[in-house]
């Protein structure tokens, strides 16, 4: 215990130092001087003499749904998901691990992380003014994507809280196992603190709608945003901020934490698909909250994106079984599962910049690729990825924010972007767009890979990463637990 009070002592000072760093990195770039995008951020606004606020009670009554439909997407829809997918002897663990994983970070993003990831700081961390949501009171306002039109900032709180929980959540299916409980519940509390939260910061945060009465108010505001944002870099629900990131994240650990002890050699098959599907349907039913939430309005843009998500989803559900058919010959439960995740995933960072034919062509793309991405993919890394964490959630993520570049030109059928300085849809380069949405995946995959190797480094050295191997062959759910999932 000793090891890991001190651990978390380090993880504090290292995240609470960082500002300075990344404050002189934030002097060197170059703002972009197009207007601001329409991502899912939000900020305390004032509002213009021209343009008065007004709290929408239905805007805000669908974003506290929609927080309610994200935290049903870890307990227990994730927990399910992951939890059929692994043998018996471990099932309990893993509900374990996702439940009290999504605990913890729920309680840190109160305390430090919506302040760090949601204020005014440099580009690629805010500042830690409101710990404890300090000065965040049910009079609070913030932002949406209509100028006049705010919500309650506790609603964003949440909200974007069951985001930055599940997030953490979806790394534990990389090394699920073997990996000691201790040890992944304090390399979540490093990561969450070096890789989520300046993550959101640099895609999500800007100053709101209302400060861009103008073209040199507009640039003033460009200038307070995230690193990402400021480089035009449209991620609507968190394809980047969410599933690459987290994928590298696990990727990483599956190749520090070392493979299963019998891979290849004893069964490995999951023990309840019953479970995996139950668990899938819920993630579908739950993505609806995160991605048409990401709206942060009651509005067409959220029906858009509501829309895009049952389709591209339905999509890769029969892409992934049809290719599957054909390759295996026969089409899985297993396989259907993953093809719906792999949709979700990939839509996400496009669903409401994109409409039904982009939608459909990323949702079939997605099922193919990120098959190829669990089997071809899998076996060229090396890594034994238990649940695929990366194979779906990393290669999903990167051909759903690539593709939203494209998809994105309203010539296609995209909503294009939003200039709020002219209030109108402005003209829309694609080459430009794709290049942003590239430093986008860049830049994710750099700085949650080396937080990642860093962060699991620093574990390994104090408390270690892996269990022994005679605890790993009885199981996780007795030798970590005391405890079964099931009585027979």
């Amino acid at each position: 215990m000793k090891k890991v009070l001190a651990l978390l002592a380090l993880v504090g000072s290292v995240a609470f130092g960082a500002p300075a760093w990344a404050e002189e990195a934030a002097a060197a770039v170059e703002p972009v001087a197009s207007a601001a995008v329409a991502v899912a951020a939000v900020a305390a606004v004032e509002a213009p003499a021209a343009a008065p606020l007004a709290l929408s009670k239905a805007d805000n009554a669908w974003i506290m749904v929609c927080a309610a439909l994200v935290v049903l997407m870890s307990i227990p829809g994730l927990a399910l998901f992951y939890g059929g997918l692994v043998r018996t002897k471990n099932m309990l663990s893993v509900l374990m691990q996702v439940f009290v994983t999504f605990s913890m970070i729920s309680i840190l993003w109160v305390i430090y992380g919506y302040s760090a990831a949601f204020t005014e700081g440099n580009a690629f961390f805010g500042v830690l003014d409101k710990m404890f949501l300090k000065g965040v009171t049910p009079e609070s306002l913030g932002a949406t994507f209509s100028k006049g039109v705010v919500i309650s900032e506790l609603t964003f709180v949440i909200f974007q809280g069951a985001f930055a929980a599940i997030t953490c959540c979806l790394i534990v299916g990389a090394f699920a196992e073997r990996a000691k409980f201790a040890a992944i519940l304090v390399f979540m509390v490093i990561w969450f603190t070096l890789s989520y939260i300046p993550m959101a910061h640099m895609v999500w945060y800007w100053a709101g709608p209302d400060a861009y009465i103008d073209a040199a108010a507009g640039e003033a505001a460009g200038k307070t945003a995230g690193f990402l944002f400021q480089k035009g870099a449209l991620d609507f629900a968190g394809g980047t901020v969410v599933h690459i990131n987290a994928a590298i994240a696990g990727l990483v650990g599956a190749y520090m934490v070392g493979k299963r002890t019998g891979l290849g050699n004893v069964s490995m098959a999951p023990h309840s698909l019953t479970f995996t599907m139950i668990g899938a349907s819920l993630l579908w039913f739950g993505w609806f909250g995160f991605n048409a939430g990401s709206a942060l309005e009651a509005s067409g843009g959220s029906a858009l994106a509501m829309v895009n998500t049952w389709l591209a989803t339905a999509c890769a559900t029969l892409s992934w079984m049809f290719a599957e058919w054909l390759l295996k010959g026969k089409p899985s439960m297993l396989g259907a599962a993953s093809g719906a995740v792999a949709g979700l995933v990939a839509i996400t960072p496009a669903a409401g910049f994109v409409g039904v034919v982009g939608a459909i062509v990323i949702g079939t793309l997605a099922g193919i690729v990120c098959l190829w991405g669990v089997n071809g993919l899998k076996k060229l890394l090396g890594a034994d990825d238990s649940l695929d964490v990366f194979g779906v959630h990393g290669v999903g993520g990167i051909l759903g924010a690539i593709l939203t570049g494209v998809f994105a030109d309203p010539a296609l059928g995209g909503t294009g972007v939003y200039d709020y300085v002219a209030n109108k849809v402005g003209d829309f380069d694609m080459t430009a767009q794709v290049i942003a949405q590239l430093w986008g995946v860049g830049t994710v995959v750099v700085w949650s890979g080396v937080v990642s190797i860093v962060a699991y480094k620093l574990v390994d050295i104090v408390i270690g990463l892996r269990v022994p191997e005679d605890d790993e062959r009885e199981g996780l759910d007795l030798t970590s637990h005391g405890e079964t999932a099931y009585h027979h």
